[in-house]
Order: structure tokens, then C-alpha cells, then sequence
């Protein structure tokens, strides 16, 4: 028998998941209601984080962070020799903490995040990041292969899937950030949105990105194909005409307080990406 702890987006559809693979599944949530949901698909229903791990060959939870997993964990009661399988996006520092703890008391702890939506969950299709003791992750890998496209071991730290996770989630967050900005900017030019989307039919951005993360891996400023000056002169056109039509714009001006440090150094001569060295200095 398999717990799952958390019904949220992810959890409920990993359980409908689990039940049409035959999985006895028995679940929580703090809201009751999401976890009565699944009783339509045969999964019982626990009165409380510990009446679901109750002789459960492992645990699986998926929360909101880190404070909720170590709640309901603590509500759980884990006996010596438990097994837990961690997807909630945590930070690495309590990933490593929470580790250690359930090292100590001898229960089996793996840190496995994952990359999806609530239909990647129902599918077994996304990414499913896990680090760890690599003896555990051999032994789990089987089953948690069927839950998702792709299963990454990503190395012997507990934490390094955390960390992984919070970067791709930093990019995603950033990307539809950017996005947001050129929909503004866009509206504020009046080019309709759908229009300016139509831009990447002709303009690939994300053609050049490996190209340039490698460049500023290599801090290779020195030959610019785009000026620190040069971009910030172009920051500075998209935020004027944000103004003239009273649209405000989310990262750029962000962006461009950095840039004006850097030129204030003496860098707007180099290549604009000037602005990550200091992220990439030890």
C-alpha cells in the first residue's frame, strides 16, 4: 500500500495515476474535501497524516514548502524503517535538514521535485529530478520511473534536486516575466498581442541561449555582439514608450538599474551580459 500525503494539483492527479496502474493508494490533505475527490477512483481516504503512512511500503507528499512538509511529517509519526519520497519545491538548506533528521532516526528519505502540471501527474509524462543515497534511488527508481517521462538522478547531496528545481522554476518565472513586459509594451505601442507573439514566428530567442550561457560561463565580455551601452539605450526606449502609454513594465527597469551600475564601473563598452559576472564569481 502507497500513502500519499498532499491532493493538491500534482498529488490528486499522482494518485488517479497510481489507482489506474492498480496501486492500492490510501490519502490525505488538510482539506478533506480534495482528498474525498479520490475516493471515485478507489483510494481510501485517512483521517490524518498518521492513519494514512500506516504500514505503507512508502510515503510520498507533495505540499506547499518546506514548513508543510515538515508539519505534516511530524504528524505523521514515521517509524524506523519508513520510507519517504519527497516532490514538494523545497529550499536546499531544508532539504538538507530534513534529510539529516530522518537519517538519524533511521527512516529513508529521497528528494524528487519534479517538472510538471497537473497533466504531466495524470499522464506519467514530465521530468522527475531525485538526489540522494544513490543505493535508494536504485531501489525506488523502478517504481517512480512509472511516474513520470524522464527520471534524473542528479547526485549523492540530498539537497542538489532542490536546488535544481528552485533554477528551473527561477527560469520560468523570469521567461513568463518577460513575457508579461512585452505584452505591456506591446499594448502600450498599440500592437495587438497576439500580433506580437506573431514576432516569434520570425525571431527565435531561445536559438541563441546556449550560445550565450556558454559565453558568460566563459566571461567572455571583452567582444561584444551587443553593448552594455547599447542595451541600456534600448531599456531605456521600451520603458519610455511604457510611459507615453501609461503601462507599466515588470523586469526592465529592474534590469536597467543593474545596467547603469555596470556602466558606472566602466564596463559599458563589453558585452551587455557583463551584468552576471559577479553571480558567476566564486
Amino acid at each position: 500500500m502507497i500513502a500519499f500525503l498532499g491532493m493538491g494539483l500534482l498529488g490528486g492527479n499522482f494518485v488517479r495515476a497510481l489507482r489506474s496502474r492498480g496501486e492500492e493508494v490510501r490519502v490525505w490533505n488538510r482539506t478533506r474535501a480534495k482528498a474525498d475527490e479520490l475516493t471515485a477512483v478507489g483510494a481510501v481516504v485517512a483521517a490524518s497524516p498518521a492513519d494514512a503512512v500506516r504500514g505503507a511500503t512508502r510515503v510520498h507528499i507533495v505540499v506547499s514548502d518546506d514548513a508543510a512538509v515538515d508539519d505534516v511529517l511530524a504528524q505523521a509519526a514515521l517509524e524506523k524503517g519508513a520510507t519517504v519520497v519527497d516532490h514538494t519545491t523545497t529550499t536546499p538548506t531544508g532539504t538538507a535538514a530534513r534529510a539529516a533528521r530522518f537519517a538519524a532516526s533511521g527512516i529513508t528519505y529521497l528528494h524528487a521535485p519534479v517538472f510538471m502540471g497537473p497533466k504531466n501527474a495524470l499522464e506519467s509524462t514530465g521530468i522527475m529530478l531525485a538526489s540522494g543515497d544513490r543505493a535508494t534511488f536504485d531501489r525506488l527508481s523502478p517504481e517512480l520511473s512509472k511516474m513520470t517521462g524522464t527520471l534524473s538522478y542528479v547526485g549523492p547531496k540530498p539537497e542538489r534536486a532542490a536546488g535544481l528545481k528552485l533554477l528551473g522554476n527561477l527560469f520560468l518565472v523570469s521567461m513568463i516575466g518577460g513575457l508579461v513586459d512585452m505584452f505591456a509594451l506591446a499594448k502600450a505601442m498599440n500592437i495587438p498581442p497576439a500580433e506580437a507573439l506573431g514576432l516569434f514566428d520570425l525571431f527565435n530567442p531561445g536559438a541563441s541561449l546556449p550560445g550565450r550561457a556558454k559565453s558568460l560561463l566563459r566571461a567572455e565580455f571583452s567582444k561584444p555582439s551587443w553593448e552594455l551601452t547599447m542595451a541600456r539605450k534600448d531599456a531605456r526606449l521600451m520603458m519610455e514608450e511604457a510611459s507615453r502609454g501609461e503601462v507599466p513594465l515588470v523586469l526592465i527597469p529592474a534590469l536597467a538599474a543593474v545596467m547603469d551600475r555596470f556602466i558606472a564601473e566602466g564596463h559599458g563598452q563589453e558585452d551587455w551580459t557583463v551584468i552576471g559576472k559577479e553571480a558567476l564569481t566564486p
